[in-house]
């Protein structure tokens, strides 16, 4: 069965490392970061998992992650869509701050409640249920139909538009995706069903 489904988060980016909000904003990849991304090539290099199509945001981190990938695999000359739907979260007016300042402005309880709940979103940017609500939509009529046709599709993203590709392939609720944490740089790999449920789940850890 090659309906086969893999998600990269991209590698670490420079304002991974800064602790930064990043949503929209285009900071790049850190050396650990292009390194993560090589490592994942390189473990599905090891499964012989290669790809007819492929999937990335708009902002530069996921599309140096998704390139750095596919150069591990030697197949740089997949055809990739890449789209703003599968963009980060978009954080609004918290992008760009220090997560320790922003809790030092706003509060503990308000910043958390920002990044972990489903539904409040910070001011000027997206609640999780809004980036939801952009990524499905892509997710259904772009991802899941080659998919499902049998071809191997690679998709380089982000954690939080990773997190709304999870609520449909892993049935999660509401309640349980904003504890959802995806890593850096680990291909996810889903094999599935001609229902597009899942049949199986494998993380490269």
């Amino acid at each position: 069965m090659n309906r086969t489904l893999v998600l990269v988060r991209h590698g670490q980016s420079e304002w991974n490392a800064k602790n930064l909000f990043t949503g929209w904003k285009n900071p790049g990849l850190t050396p650990l970061g292009e390194e993560e991304a090589r490592r994942a090539g390189r473990e599905l290099r090891k499964r012989d998992i290669l790809f007819s199509a492929a999937f990335t945001s708009a902002l530069r981190r996921a599309q140096d992650t998704l390139e750095l990938v596919l150069g591990e695999l030697g197949q740089s000359n997949v055809p990739t869509i890449k789209d703003r739907a599968l963009n980060e979260r978009h954080y609004g007016d918290l992008s760009g701050l220090n997560k320790d300042e922003a809790r030092e402005q706003w509060g503990e309880e308000q910043v958390r409640l920002w990044r972990r709940s489903y539904d409040v979103a910070p001011p000027g940017g997206e609640s999780l249920k809004d980036t939801v609500a952009r990524v499905i939509p892509f997710y259904c009529q772009r991802i899941l139909p080659p998919v499902l046709r049998g071809e191997r599709v690679l998709v380089a993203a982000h954690g939080n538009s990773l997190r709304a590709l999870a609520m449909v392939l892993d049935q999660m609720t509401p309640e349980s995706i904003p504890t959802l944490e995806i890593a850096t740089g680990v291909p996810i790999i889903y094999k599935l069903n001609a229902d597009s449920t899942v049949a199986s789940k494998t993380v490269l850890v």
